[in-house]
């Protein structure tokens, strides 16, 4: 005689109830969902909890929270020759550079990757070379000092000649000196140098970055 819930084929062989199947595969679903809640408790009691905080300089400007502007200006005129870090996401550089325009400077921007010599480009008559193509004679052409060329364009009421070099970080040593040493030739002239990036923006005088400082690191 079969058992009570289970019914019998020809054969001879036990067939379970429809209905005990459905009760056992919701047994099991039940039993995994368990499971998963302890699991997801454990994780939950280890989980961090990170809080971000948010300071003035988040909401107005970074720039506009330090009152530096003074002294930028200061050693500008007294060191003649700045190396600057700025952040990396940069913007902040514009503050300083609009402030020595309002004294009267004017500007001569030059990227420290295509300048070559600095002594020859700025001071000398340099030779370029046109790109040819592939297709044309190798030319030369011979341009005036543009450092020179630059000054003698100023107009009377000008306070001096920025020279703002952009990637100074690839220029060399010596490069660098004589860069720090270019106001002494040239008076009316001061030079910025964007050698690197920082966190905040920071400034140095250039002598002690080139080494050319005996207080230089």
């Amino acid at each position: 005689m079969a058992a009570a819930g289970s019914l019998c084929n020809g054969v001879g062989q036990p067939v379970i109830n429809p209905r005990w199947q459905q009760q056992l595969w919701l047994r099991k679903r039940a039993t995994a969902m368990r499971g998963v809640e302890r699991k997801e408790s454990r994780c939950l009691g280890m989980r961090l909890v990170i809080t971000c905080g948010i300071g003035l300089g988040d909401l107005i400007g970074g720039d506009l929270v330090k009152l530096d502007l003074g002294s930028w200006l200061s050693d500008v005129e007294e060191h003649k020759a700045l190396a600057i870090y700025t952040p990396h996401e940069g913007g902040y550089e514009g503050r300083y550079f609009t402030r020595l325009r309002y004294q009267g400077y004017h500007f001569l921007d030059l990227s420290a990757r295509g300048l070559g010599d600095p002594e020859t480009t700025l001071t000398k008559i340099h030779p370029v070379c046109p790109a040819h193509v592939g297709k044309q004679p190798i030319a030369r052409w011979y341009f005036p000092p543009e450092l020179d060329y630059r000054l003698s364009l100023l107009p009377p009421n000008a306070k001096g000649l920025v020279v703002w070099i952009i990637e100074a970080k690839v220029l060399s040593k010596s490069e660098l000196q004589f860069l720090a040493l270019l106001p002494i030739l040239r008076p009316n002239v001061r030079v910025i140098a964007e050698c690197g990036n920082w966190r905040k923006f920071i400034w140095k005088p250039l002598k002690e970055i080139a080494g050319a400082s005996p207080n230089a690191a």
